[in-house]
């Protein structure tokens, strides 16, 4: 049986050289905020090794707007309130006296809400040398070649301690392994150490790290990549942590079988997912939710935002996908725009320069170049023409253009909705379709012809006519 962890996220920090105007736990992050990384992670812990407990964000600067966006997005989240900034060691002080159910875990882990390439890996790797060497505390370390702002670690012969930067000799500056701010404890002696604490330091807070102490049953446990261990605290940070959660997802997709030309030009969000033997292109960019299946073809500067693309299919270059599911066997592009609630049916061809939104395609539908299709339903095999359109605004509603299956729609045509088309019809060439069409019909609506003989001349320039 697993013990029980209460987990605490410190994001009571208010960021200022960020310089946002959001509280810094709700600094953007690829696709999401800051804390969403901790909080998702955390979960996925606690259902891998199968463990009881409850998560709490320690929350303080603008704590309103922190609590109802994780309210909003988390439902199993408890919140402590640190009223003033007096350090790490009084927030989890807030922690314990928000609630008796806080003594109640066998262990307290730690960590900042500022730290989002921190994984469920590394808690089930502190975890399991915890359990292993029956130790009261384990803190997280890593190598940095450059440890300025770094608490260093300071090992003994049993146990070892922490000095802050601001506090440190110079020899304990030359220290080049350092505190991640990633912790597991007992929770009693945690909550007994909590007492010993005090402001004698340059800092003049309460610094959780002296809870660790030399002699005692406590153990640093150093891992090998420091970018796991990436904190925000400038703009410049919040790249380097974005780019070093997009290697991580980006590795996992090769891994998995998904080729990248150049991976260094992908932008790929945490929660997408790609199917095995499907390729991209550089310079494109994967956000959202997105679903790419098997053997899809995503080519140079396309975007796909929360859309779906089944398998074989293809997003050919520059186009935008937004809120659209392209099923197996769609080409999409070159420039083809698919806004909200564009389903595009099996086999169908979307062409350059295509809008389509809130518009059903189905199979073998082709809209091929220059057409704009919304608030649709398109039925098998039908072609468009190039430049249709479906005039589906009349100023305050919008309203739905129905067509057929095998019908062929002439360039240069449109439909004002609402209006509805028929199977197997035949629109005509600059025709404006205002009434329905019986299945099997035939509309033409454009102006009758005339050509006049020989009067080409009145309208035409020659370059010698021109007055110098």
């Amino acid at each position: 049986m697993s013990l029980s962890i209460g987990a605490v996220i410190l994001a009571a920090g208010e960021g200022k050289r960020l310089k946002l105007k959001e509280p810094k736990p709700l600094a953007p992050c690829l696709d999401k905020k800051l804390v969403d990384f901790p909080i998702r992670e955390l979960q996925k812990f606690f259902n891998q090794n199968k463990i009881h407990g409850k998560l709490t964000a320690v929350i303080g600067h603008q704590r309103d707007i922190v609590r109802a966006y994780i309210e909003k997005n988390y439902s199993s989240v408890n919140f402590a309130i640190q009223e003033k900034q007096l350090g790490t060691g009084d927030a989890l002080r807030s922690y314990f006296q928000s609630s008796n159910e806080t003594l109640s875990y066998d262990y307290t882990l730690v960590i900042c809400a500022d730290t989002p390439v921190v994984s469920a890996d590394e808690l089930s790797a502190l975890h399991s040398l915890l359990l292993a060497e029956k130790l009261e505390g384990v803190a997280a370390s890593f190598i940095e070649k450059n440890p300025k702002g770094y608490g260093r670690i300071v090992r003994g012969v049993k146990g070892f301690h922490i000095v802050e930067e601001k506090d440190a000799t110079d020899e304990i500056r030359k220290i080049t392994e350092v505190n991640s701010g990633l912790y597991i404890l007992k929770t009693s002696y945690l909550v007994e150490h909590l007492k010993g604490i005090d402001t004698k330091n340059k800092s003049g807070e309460f610094y959780l790290t002296d809870v660790f102490k030399d002699g005692l049953n406590v153990k640093a446990h150093c891992f090998p990549e420091a970018s796991t261990f990436l904190g925000v605290n400038t703009l410049s940070q919040l790249e380097e942590v974005e780019h070093a959660l997009r290697n991580k997802i980006k590795f996992n997709l090769v891994e998995s079988g998904v080729r990248l030309i150049d991976s260094s030009h992908c932008y790929i969000d945490s929660e997408v997912e790609i199917g095995e033997g499907t390729v991209i292109y550089p310079n494109t960019f994967i956000t959202g939710r997105s679903k790419i299946g098997k053997n899809v073809t995503v080519e140079m500067g396309a975007q796909i935002k929360d859309s779906i693309v089944d398998d074989n299919a293809k997003v050919l270059a520059y186009t935008i996908l937004e809120g659209a599911h392209l099923h197996s066997q769609v080409t999409a592009g070159p420039f083809a725009r698919l806004r909200p609630g564009a389903d595009i049916g099996p086999e169908s061809k979307i062409g350059n320069f295509v809008e389509i939104k809130k518009s059903i395609l189905a199979k073998g539908v082709k809209v091929s170049h220059l057409s704009y299709v919304g608030d649709a339903f398109i039925g098998e095999e039908t072609n468009i023409g190039c430049g249709f359109i479906t005039c589906n605004y009349d100023g305050v509603n919008k309203h739905l253009t129905k067509i057929g299956k095998n019908c062929f729609i002439g360039s240069d045509s449109q439909s004002v909705a609402p209006v509805e088309i028929g199977d197997d019809c035949f629109v005509a060439s600059a025709t404006t379709i205002t009434k329905d069409m019986p299945n099997g019909s035939f509309a033409i609506s454009r102006g009758a012809q005339v050509t006049k003989e020989g009067m080409a001349k009145k309208f035409i320039k020659k370059k010698d006519d021109k007055k110098i």
